[in-house]
Formats: C-alpha cells, structure tokens, sequence
C-alpha cells in the first residue's frame, strides 16, 4: 500500500510539473484528489490494513494529499505569472503614436445670455432669487391677479398635476414670494431666472419649455419713467450703445399699465428690413408697473408703495444676440452648434 501511494505522488507531481494551462492542473486535482480518486480510495480502505499498519498509511496519504495539493498551488501561481507577462507583452502601449486630443467643454449659449443678464442687473443693483418649477396654483395664478376660471388664463396654456398643482408658466411666482418673505419691507428689487412650461408648439420660435428671466422692484416712489431707464440701460449694456427702445401699450393681468418693449433692430438699426418687418424695431419683453391689487396680496399697502415687473425669454434674447433663426438649436445637444459660442 505504501509503494502505491509514493507511486501516485510521483504521477501526480509528474503531471503538475508538465501542465502548460490552468485546465491541466484542474484535471490533476480531480484525478488523483477528487473524491473518486485513488487517494481518496485508499483512505476509505483503511479499514481493510491491518491494525499496526493504518496509522502510518493514514497520515502517508495526508501528507501525499499536501504535497500534490502544494505543488498545484505552486504550478498555479507561475502559470498565472507567465500569463500576466504574456498580456502585459501583448498590451504594451507604443509611445511613439501622437496622443489624443482632449475637447473642451463650451457654455451653453442660454447660459451664457443668462450670466450676462444676470451681470448687467446685478450692476443696477438686483439681486437673483429663485423658486420651485413646481408651483401652486396660487401663486402662479391667483397671488398674480388671475383667479379661477378668469379667461386671462388662456393666455398661458399650462400643464398641472393636479387641481392646484402645476409646473410654472412664468418666474413670476417668485416675485410673489419674494415680498411675502419681504414681509413689507423695500426695496424689494429681484430678478428671477429660471426654467417655465407651457403647452405651446414645438417650432422655429416656440417651444412647451424655455428659460425666462422677470425683475421687480418695488419700493416708494417707482416710477414708469425708472422702469423705462431701467430697460434703457439693459439693451444698451447687451446689444451695444446705440440700442433705444419703445413702450407699447398692451395688456396683462399682472401689471397696470403695462407695455411691449421693442428695441431698434438690430440689423437696419431702425432703417426696416425683413427681420423687423419693415418697421425698425423687434420686441424683446413685456413689462409694466405692478398691480395695486398683486402688491396688496402680497402685504404692500399700494397707496404707499409702488413698483414696476418685467418678463423676457432668454431664448428670445440669446437668438437676437447671436442671429440664431430656430429655437430647437439651443435644445439639441449638437457640439457643432454649442462650439460656435465657447468662451474663453
């Protein structure tokens, strides 16, 4: 019994020695440590030996088991390492080929119009506030002068959630906020950037989701004629010194009276052309002096107080300044188009 173990260990550590992959040695170990194996056999034979003889042919094949089972180990560990040494050979990098350029990231030109907005404003001494997209029914509609079911509501198709819930049509909301945490106190003077909804078409010059700046100031003593020098001084700042602009009287619920702005075009320079129509000037924004009854919801007495809002759409904006012609460029993730406006 003791020549047939020392004969299974010399096979074994034979066929260790010559295994060139790791399936080698895996069929090693079923054949002679597996539990149909020879070795295993013995060890259930014992019982067969006679009394004298079982302890020393029992721990034989335990120390057989331990070598073979090293050996695998062993064999197992060097193969690894010549196959590692293979892959690393076969991997290597060539040094000698030109390196791969890295882009560069560009600003967004919505972004780019909303910072310089934002800059041209906090230069007249407004500071930026924000509110949630998804806004109650309140204080998109009825803080704002519009309540239920009043036809003026036509006017901004909306998308709601539910009965009072809805996603924002305007930043106005938070001008409403913005004086109730006021809590009367002025000046009140904001500009609210955000992202608003509306159900509209999605074409050249319209889309359900656009971004959208609105200021407020409020305080005693505001004026039309501070409103006017306001935005004066905004279309200077973004589309050069010899912009002027134009108030049209027009209608919305929130301000009383309220106006269309236009600027001279910024093509003919008032001359007319195909872009202004023919009339020299393009319109930009909305505007108006707060309504006494939209100042009084929100805690300010308008026999004391008074204040004038404004809306635009960046969109709108970012078009005129750089003479895009479809508003679905800002929305389509084309590098080729978003290059064309990279800063450095």
């Amino acid at each position: 019994m003791k020549d047939k173990l020392l004969a299974l260990k010399e096979d074994a550590l034979t066929k260790v020695d010559n295994a060139t992959e790791p399936k080698d040695l895996q069929n090693v170990r079923v054949e002679y440590l597996g539990k149909k194996g020879p070795i295993t056999e013995v060890l259930r034979g014992m019982g067969q030996l006679p009394a004298e003889e079982r302890p020393v042919i029992g721990q034989l094949a335990n120390d057989i088991r331990s070598d073979i089972e090293a050996a695998l180990q062993e064999k197992e560990s060097e193969l690894a390492a010549k196959q590692l040494e293979a892959q690393l050979a076969e991997e290597k990098i060539d040094v000698t080929l030109p390196g791969r350029p890295v882009t560069t990231g560009a600003t967004h030109p919505l972004s780019a119009v909303i910072d310089d907005i934002e800059n041209i404003f906090m230069g007249l001494g407004f500071k930026i506030a924000e509110g949630p997209e998804v806004e109650q029914d309140y204080y998109n509609f009825e803080a704002l002068n519009l309540p239920k079911n009043h036809p003026a509501r036509d006017m901004q198709d909306s998308f709601y959630i539910t009965d009072e819930i809805l996603l924002r049509t305007h930043t106005s909301p938070v001008q409403v906020r913005t004086m109730e945490a006021m809590k009367g106190e002025v000046p009140v003077k904001i500009i609210c950037p955000g992202k608003v909804f509306r159900r509209d078409d999605d074409d050249a010059t319209h889309s359900h989701q656009f971004m959208q700046i609105e200021g407020l100031y409020v305080d005693r003593g505001v004026s039309m004629s501070d409103l006017k020098g306001i935005l004066l001084t905004f279309a200077k700042e973004m589309f050069g010194e010899d912009q002027q602009i134009r108030l049209r009287p027009s209608f919305f619920p929130f301000t009383e009276p309220s106006a269309e702005v236009d600027i001279s075009c910024i093509l003919c320079h008032g001359e007319g052309c195909r872009v202004c129509k023919h009339t020299g000037w393009i319109e930009i924004l909305g505007s108006g002096m707060v309504h006494p009854r939209v100042l009084e919801m929100a805690g300010y007495d308008p026999k004391e107080y008074s204040g004038f809002a404004f809306g635009m759409g960046v969109e709108r904006i970012a078009m005129l300044k750089y003479g895009v012609d479809d508003i679905r460029h800002f929305y389509t993730n084309d590098q080729r188009f978003i290059k064309q406006f990279q800063r450095l």
